[in-house]
């Protein structure tokens, strides 16, 4: 078994703004395709919102995915200071 003692909040903010970012783009595109539909059903000005969400959401969403995702790894790192670190058990590729 290995712990994992400390995680780089860095590396760790990274990586959950990319995956937050790519939920924010398939968010987006939900938004556009909801509000284009909508927009040519009911006559008015939905279907505006849909390119903007397609560009804004990721966006919106790496951010707040960075600030969470170095919080989450500062977190980590204190409570693993204080009680160790998640064991996992890494095999060698043979």
């Amino acid at each position: 078994m290995t712990t994992v003692k400390k995680v780089d909040i860095m590396s760790a903010a990274k990586i959950e703004a990319i995956i937050c970012a790519i939920f924010g783009l398939i968010l987006g595109i939900i938004v556009a395709l909801f509000s284009g539909l909508l927009g040519s059903v009911s006559g008015s000005s939905f279907g505006n919102w849909g390119l903007g969400s397609i560009i804004i959401m990721p966006i919106i969403y790496a951010v707040i995915g960075f600030i969470s995702g170095a919080i989450g790894a500062a977190l980590y790192n204190l409570a693993a200071g204080w009680i160790g670190g998640i064991q996992i058990e890494l095999v060698e590729k043979k």
